[in-house]
């Protein structure tokens, strides 16, 4: 391999590194303390072998995170898990049409990601 060759090659491989770094960085933007928590709470809902659900409820949530950015997905959380609140309080969450398309979104996301994972109700 000649040298203007070698460095072209150098050069394409840094640029394609650099291209998939926002990409990456996208997909890891959930704190790790979120993460662990979602697959905590995904194996609570599944019982099943411990590994087993701790792989199936990982790769649930890396789906997720490649599909919303945190940020979004702590809207959709938050909304969707303050829907079960009772009375005058959860009034105020039901009856804002703008959260209810939040969390019906975040039912369909985690439906998607749960059979890709085969995460079985």
């Amino acid at each position: 391999m000649t040298m203007p060759t070698s460095m072209t090659l150098m050069a394409l491989g840094a640029a394609l590194l650099a291209a998939a770094g926002p990409a990456g960085a996208r997909v890891n933007d959930f704190p790790t303390t979120d993460r662990v928590l979602y697959v905590q709470e995904c194996m609570r809902n599944h019982p099943g072998p411990h590994y087993e659900m701790v792989n199936k409820c990982g790769c649930a949530l890396d789906k997720l995170a490649a599909e919303v950015s945190f940020d979004d997905y702590l809207t959709m959380s938050t909304a969707f898990n303050a829907n079960s609140i009772g009375g005058e309080r959860g009034n105020s969450i039901r009856d804002v049409e703008m959260l209810q398309d939040q969390i019906k979104r975040y039912r369909g996301l985690q439906s998607k990601v749960k059979k890709a994972c085969f995460v079985t109700p």
